[in-house]
């Protein structure tokens, strides 16, 4: 099984395994080595470069979250694209349910009733819970260390790409999308704390 892999396979065999005992490096390691990848092949499929940035966390994330399910049977790079593509053609599912067809002018469908859109501009009350919830998120953000309180700052606040971040806190851009991933595992931990 394991010596089926490539040499290439094998060495990040080695690091998932270290990832599984928690070696931080290990993660970044992966998190470097296959970023790129990742990004520009969800690029490709969602055609924005937010989306795909975010869906690349996302895919990185729900990989390391479920990084004991990985087995050696095949290569990690192999497990860690399908979970993107997996995620992506969900997101892509997601976004196409939003869509409205301009020939169906305004009807839902066969049926002869208008379709009910819904307004981007929030009531006073969405206004009011909206930002409850921005507080609130703050107020978590404030319990993180300094360092990942900053990235999740720059990154979600103020709206910074990875590239601007890293130039702002004179980083590499593999150590602020390193942190940034961790920051928001430590969020997930906080979040979930207060919940319980």
């Amino acid at each position: 099984m394991i010596s089926d892999l490539s040499y290439r396979a094998r060495q990040d065999y080695l690091l998932v395994q270290k990832a599984q005992q928690g070696d931080q490096n290990a993660f970044a390691g992966l998190l470097s080595k296959y970023w790129d990848s990742v990004f520009f092949m969800l690029l490709k499929m969602v055609h924005n470069k937010d989306d795909a940035e975010d869906l690349t966390i996302e895919a990185f994330g729900k990989a390391f979250k479920n990084l004991d399910g990985y087995t050696p049977d095949f290569a990690f790079s192999t497990w860690l694209f399908k979970i993107a593509n997996n995620n992506a053609i969900d997101y892509l599912r997601r976004q196409h349910n939003k869509t409205v067809s301009i020939d169906s002018q305004g009807r839902d469908g066969d049926d002869d009733n208008p379709m009910q859109l819904q307004s981007d501009v929030l009531d006073p009350e969405e206004e009011m819970i909206q930002k409850q919830k921005s507080e609130l998120l703050q107020m978590v953000v404030s319990q993180l260390k300094p360092r990942y309180s900053r990235l999740v700052q720059l990154r979600y606040f103020e709206e910074y790409s990875y590239e601007e971040i890293a130039e702002t806190l004179q980083l590499p851009l593999g150590t602020v999308k390193a942190q940034l991933f961790r920051a928001k595992e430590l969020l997930y931990q906080i979040i979930k704390a207060k919940e319980v």
